[in-house]
């Protein structure tokens, strides 16, 4: 198996215009004087923004006319919908957003009886370079901004409100850090994003923190200081096999920090916020489906986190077109469940979306390039 480099750092390349959404409340009071405007003006904007989950500045007719021209440069367009594909009788949605640079990136909405998830993406790519992984594979063009991020998740939240998933208006209350990219490697930006997702209006978009889940290859500095946050969102680790050998290769960040030091940077998050910690796990035929190698995972969750601070959470592969990967077979899947519960460990099976639209992430990237 080939892979390509780590990529930690983005390019350099231009980040969108200042945007409401890459500010925080003080840095808000300093563009409302910057403008000339009271403060309240600037706070009008944000209700109807985070509150109201609209960016149409002529639809807000509770700021005076030379007001909303004056605000105007805060609501540039950012994030615009080149291919939208729904299945599962409309209950998941894919957006394929194009972003100033021409960039694109991936959300998915997905609706579900007790709630409605958005899955979004960090970055432009990503340079983790897993090779079972369509955004893996493509690289990494570029960091997301706050606003890209926290857009797509405002976008979510008005498409359900609307009715767009079926079923009638529905209220978005999970947002997933799962889709293109490594969060953790846009560190600052997704932080800044989080706290925008989950502080009330004006301030944000008001969704539970609870509701929130980062995921993680395993940047250990980067967990650590996300423990330090006190941010009590999910975290989440793409771990896909618990021994450093076949790690090496299928998450090659792995050379840097191994399966150990990540499974315990992860038992000092749960610690620190009494959070659950998820454990990410691609089930690949023949590769990391081995009863041994769930046996292992149990005996290494149990020791290194503790059997009641993590879960399990097993994902059939979604195969990217002309992949070697495979998902593995149903019995083998089912043995793999049954073991790692053996070891007193959660674990269920993920529910699958979205494979007749290419919803792994970066499928749908790729097949517009």
């Amino acid at each position: 198996m080939t892979s390509l480099p780590l990529v930690f750092d983005a390019p350099r390349r231009a980040l969108p215009p200042r945007h409401l959404a890459d500010l925080d409340p003080s840095q808000r009071r300093e563009v409302a004087g910057e403008l000339g405007l009271p403060a309240f003006r600037i706070d009008q904007l944000a209700r109807q923004y985070f509150g109201r989950f609209t960016a149409d500045i002529d639809a807000m007719t509770d700021l005076p006319a030379a007001a909303r021209e004056m605000l105007r440069t805060l609501l540039p367009a950012l994030v615009t919908p080149v291919l939208e594909q729904e299945c599962d009788g409309g209950a998941t949605r894919k957006t394929l957003w194009k972003g100033h640079d021409g960039t694109r990136a991936e959300s998915v909405l997905m609706g579900y009886p007790d709630r409605a998830t958005v899955c979004v993406s960090s970055q432009a790519g990503c340079g983790m370079a897993c090779p079972f992984c369509a955004t893996g594979q493509g690289g990494l063009e570029r960091n997301l901004s706050t606003a890209e991020i926290v857009e797509q998740v405002r976008q979510a939240a008005a498409a359900a409100r609307d009715g767009a998933l079926g079923g009638g208006p529905a209220r978005l209350s999970n947002v997933v850090f799962m889709g293109m990219g490594e969060p953790l490697a846009n560190y600052k930006r997704v932080v800044a994003a989080v706290r925008r997702i989950t502080s009330p209006a004006p301030d944000g978009l008001g969704i539970s923190a609870r509701g929130v889940t980062v995921s993680t290859v395993g940047l250990v500095p980067a967990i650590d200081k996300l423990t330090a946050e006190g941010l009590p969102v999910t975290l989440a680790v793409s771990l896909h096999t618990p021994d450093d050998e076949l790690r090496d290769t299928l998450v090659p960040v792995n050379n840097r920090w191994k399966v150990d030091e990540v499974l315990d940077a992860a038992r000092r998050y749960a610690m620190a916020t009494g959070r659950r910690v998820s454990i990410e796990y691609a089930l690949i035929r023949d590769v990391n489906d081995h009863s041994w190698r769930a046996d292992l995972l149990g005996k290494k969750l149990a020791q290194r986190i503790g059997k009641h601070r993590v879960h399990v959470n097993l994902i059939p592969l979604n195969p990217t077109p002309g992949s070697e990967w495979d998902a593995s077979p149903r019995p083998v899947q089912d043995e793999f469940v049954r073991r790692v519960q053996a070891a007193g460990v959660a674990c269920t099976v993920r529910d699958t979306r979205g494979r007749e639209i290419a919803a792994a992430c970066g499928q749908l990237a790729a097949s517009q390039s």
